[in-house]
């Protein structure tokens, strides 16, 4: 059991060698003002750079992440990143920019992000995107700015959003902010949007329908053409979250079925680094009749020149300060760059194959949300049959952990009870999934013969299970010693 970096502590150890102070103490402290200056030591740890560095070593190896161990996020697209992006988007010509130069030393940079709004657009089916929104949610509420802004033009705002049941939280969420009431409308017994359903829901005060294509259950929304005529004839909008686009690459593209605006998770489908709050990058796509909203900067070609423009008229301003996380857009611009238009697509079949894969392996196991047509790129099951043994989902979860891999999502998506949900990516490979698969037979029989081992999981790391709801709401993070 790692110790706390405090209780390694030795008075009067050092992790560093500093030169002797050439400025009296004195005429230090005259300059801090007095409300600023320590009456108390800090209290901080003393160790050398040794201990230092094997502590933090030690407990980055505690972690699980991509470069260790599969991580079957459903929904979240959590596949390789390669080092080349991480290398390349780690020049000093890049790193060491800063936001205000001057437009015209920074051309190589704009020149990228330019480029990568042309192949978002040509992926897409879109006639035009920004970059800025820093995350998945941050497109979503400016997708929302965008659809209020437009109808506002209108001369009505409209009133309503209409979701999914199986839509992600962070829609109803985005909508709200932006003043709308959340209409929801139910899915049917095949995991889709009812569409008799959404045809009573549909009236003149729909500002737009946020739809998730393919769908939280993995799987896609057949008549999308169809939703999309049915909120066009109203004079409403057609969103898509675009976090599962995983599964669309070089197939096909949401402008083409009838989308009007589209968020895209670079952090997940273009391989990223994510996780942990940050970064990420949610660039929001639109058709021609919305460019005009779009954020501003927008990146304008100008005399073979390329420029910040701040003067669109309908804009709904700035989202993000300057024009978004460059590092992670560059890393998704050297993936879009290697693959090209066939690997991508290529990238998708794959993980649409692996997902069908785990579905055809575990279905025996464990009962699938929809069994009776493939899935796209993630598969759902349900573990309530588990129930009857005393085992629940999360425990599965956790079982999961001592066989060294991360969990899959679970209770998620919300319409499926004792949801467990697995999106393998393309980028595993079949030794990796048939481990994954055989660790999840085993847990399945165990259920059965020891369910006590389950509810008990995890046995093998550094911590056991915690208190997850105390946690979220009694955040505690202080170290204090005994004697304190």
């Amino acid at each position: 059991m790692e110790k706390l970096i405090f209780e390694m502590s030795s008075a009067g150890r050092k992790g560093y060698s500093l030169p002797k102070l050439d400025v009296p103490e004195a005429d230090l402290k005259s300059l801090i003002p007095p409300g600023l200056s320590r009456n108390t030591e800090a209290g901080l740890p003393e160790v050398s750079e040794f201990d230092c560095v094997r502590h933090f070593t030690r407990l980055s190896q505690l972690n699980y992440s991509l470069d260790t161990t599969f991580y079957p996020l459903g929904s979240c697209t959590m596949k390789y990143n390669p080092k080349i992006n991480e290398k390349l988007a780690g020049l000093e010509e890049f790193a060491a920019l800063h936001p205000y130069q001057p437009d015209s030393s920074i051309q190589g940079t704009l020149e990228i992000l330019y480029e990568t709004e042309q192949a978002l657009s040509k992926i897409c089916g879109m006639d035009g995107f920004t970059l800025q929104p820093a995350a998945g949610a941050h497109g979503e509420l400016t997708g929302m700015l965008i659809v209020r802004a437009y109808h506002t033009s209108k001369g009505n705002p409209r009133k309503k959003v209409i979701i999914p049941d199986s839509a992600h939280g962070t829609n109803p969420a985005s909508a709200a902010l932006c003043g709308y009431e959340v209409v929801t409308v139910r899915s049917d017994k095949a995991g889709r949007v009812d569409l008799e359903a959404l045809k009573a829901l549909v009236d003149e005060e729909v500002a737009v329908l946020m739809l998730t294509n393919p769908n939280t259950l993995g799987l896609f929304e057949k008549n999308v053409k169809e939703i999309a005529g049915l909120l066009h004839k109203a004079g409403a909008l057609l969103y898509l979250d675009g976090a599962n686009l995983n599964a669309l690459l070089g197939i096909t593209r949401p402008g083409d079925m009838g989308f009007d605006i589209v968020h895209v998770n670079l952090h997940k489908t273009f391989s990223t680094p994510h996780g942990g709050g940050g970064p990420g990058s949610g660039p929001v796509g639109v058709k021609g009749h919305l460019l005009d909203y779009l954020p501003v900067p927008r990146i304008r070609q100008k005399r073979n020149k390329l420029t910040l423009d701040y003067d669109p008229k309908k804009t709904i301003g700035r989202v993000r300060a300057f024009y978004g996380n460059i590092g992670i857009i560059i890393r998704a611009y050297c993936y879009i760059r290697s693959l090209g238009w066939a690997g991508l697509k290529d990238a998708a079949l794959d993980a649409i194959l692996s997902a069908n894969y785990l579905k055809a392996r575990l279905k025996a196991h464990y009962q699938p949300a929809v069994d009776d047509e493939p899935c796209m790129h993630e598969c759902v099951f349900s573990g309530k049959d588990k129930k009857e043994y005393g085992v629940r989902t999360l425990d599965i979860a956790k079982r999961l952990l001592d066989y060294g891999f991360y969990a899959p999502t679970v209770y998620f998506p919300l319409i499926v009870e004792e949801a467990i949900m697995v999106e393998p990516t393309e980028t595993e490979s079949k030794e990796t999934l048939d481990a994954f698969i055989e660790a999840m037979i085993k847990i399945a029989e165990e259920a059965k013969t020891d369910p006590a081992l389950l509810r008990e999981a995890p046995h093998t790391t550094p911590v056991r299970r915690l208190d997850e709801v105390l946690a979220a709401r009694e955040l505690n993070l202080r170290w204090k010693s005994s004697g304190a």
